[in-house]
């Protein structure tokens, strides 16, 4: 499936360091670095959105976050290798499309055009492999049928599930190792977020569906399962494994996927390839609008789209985001636009008295060494967007490797 514009990120002087980020799994933070059965390239896999509506500041700021990781990464002299899915087939994607009386494909097809734009327009960098499930379904249920085959899974009437039990017994992955999170908790996240821990028959409530039986007017496919369609988790854990060499260096997404999602994403990959999945499991912060999580549930939602038609610049969109940590909860405010548009008005004014001397083309500027060593600083961008601030503040024209460095690590383009 196509992504999107790549934007330019210029080959700065020097070269920038590997950054530290939090890893969710050991609770600290390690440096981002290739797994040494990746021959030096960086691996990532941010999980995608489900194509039901648009894409709103919460989405963006996860897919921002990641983003700037990989500017990290590329200023470091690595080889990235970025992918991502859709999940184009899903509960709340159907859910929606009979409510609105829309096909699931043609409202998923719509939505994901509309993700691309806002993507392009915000400057994110897009995946080198953009994976729509749907396109996988055949490699997904030819996994399912190899964990079914060593008895890592089984069948309940028309589905399958993981055997969780089974799989820590054979694969380098124990129930928890990500989210540490007790069973109580587990099982109330479970059942809040897709799973059926009640139903009758399960070796065990936490057990994961793999594979959905045919079910009313869903949309299923034939396979070497049976009729059918894929569980969520299992998505991930064969379009990661079949894009990336395992393990991988970042497996990322927003904190909400932490459990059950990427807990069981990891114990897939493992049950099915022998190793582990990522060496380290990354989440970026929920964001509240209005003193609640941004969710289509609640309709609380401030969408990217909606911002940049009423003539919102999207540098300033990025510039807000950027402004807030990301690995931290934060609320989206009109006020927090407001501040970005100014300092974006502020930026741009400096920049336009860039000095033109090129003797200093191939030399790291002052303010390009800050912004790697706060960036690479678990990504923080906010101590980053300061030292500009200082920058412009100290009175002195910006050189164009300063404006280059701010493009580059930031997104804002100010030429």
């Amino acid at each position: 499936m196509k992504s999107w514009r790549r934007p330019e990120v210029q080959r700065l002087p020097g070269q920038g360091q590997v950054p530290r980020i939090w890893n969710t799994a050991s609770g600290r933070l390690e440096v981002a670095q290739p797994s040494p059965a990746s021959a030096g390239t960086a691996g990532l896999y941010v999980c995608g959105i489900t194509p039901y509506d648009s894409t709103h500041i919460g989405h963006a700021a996860t897919y921002l976050a990641y983003d700037t990781l990989i500017r990290l990464w590329l200023d470091a002299g690595l080889t990235v290798v970025y992918v991502q899915n859709t999940t184009d087939v899903d509960d709340p994607l159907l859910e929606r499309a009979a409510a609105t009386g829309v096909d699931w494909r043609t409202l998923a097809d719509e939505q994901t055009e509309r993700y691309r734009t806002d993507m392009e327009r915000l400057g994110i960098i897009p995946p080198d492999h953009y994976i729509a499930v749907t396109e996988r379904i055949d490699a997904i249920a030819a996994a399912i049928a190899g964990l079914i085959d060593r008895g890592i899974a089984y069948r309940l009437g028309d589905d399958v599930y993981f055997d969780s039990a089974a799989a820590a017994r054979v694969s380098p992955w124990q129930l928890g190792d990500e989210s540490h999170f007790d069973r109580a908790t587990m099982l109330a996240l479970t059942a809040e977020r897709g799973g059926d821990p009640d139903r009758p028959g399960k070796r065990d409530a936490l057990d994961p569906v793999l594979w959905r039986g045919p079910r009313d007017d869903d949309p299923t496919w034939p396979s070497v399962i049976g009729q059918g369609r894929p569980g969520w988790h299992i998505e991930c854990a064969v379009i990661s494994a079949e894009f990336l060499h395992l393990p991988f260096a970042v497996n990322g997404g927003g904190e909400d996927l932490i459990f059950p999602h990427h807990e069981f994403t990891a114990g897939h990959a493992a049950a099915i390839t022998g190793e582990q999945l990522a060496s380290i499991h990354s989440h970026a912060g929920l964001v509240a609008y209005h003193g609640e999580k941004m969710s289509k549930s609640l309709g609380n939602l401030v969408f990217v789209s909606d911002l940049v038609e009423s003539g919102v610049d999207p540098r300033a969109i990025r510039l807000a985001i950027l402004s807030q940590r990301y690995r931290f909860d934060w609320e989206w405010k009109d006020a927090l636009l407001a501040t970005a548009l100014d300092r974006l008005a502020r930026w741009s004014e400096w920049a336009s008295s860039v000095a033109q001397d090129e003797s200093a083309a191939n030399e790291p500027s002052a303010l390009l060494t800050r912004l790697r060593e706060t960036l690479a600083d678990d990504l923080d961008s906010p101590a980053a967007i300061d030292s500009v601030d200082a920058a412009i503040a100290s009175g002195v024209p910006p050189t164009l490797v300063d404006l280059e460095a701010i493009h580059a690590l930031l997104g804002i383009d100010l030429r």
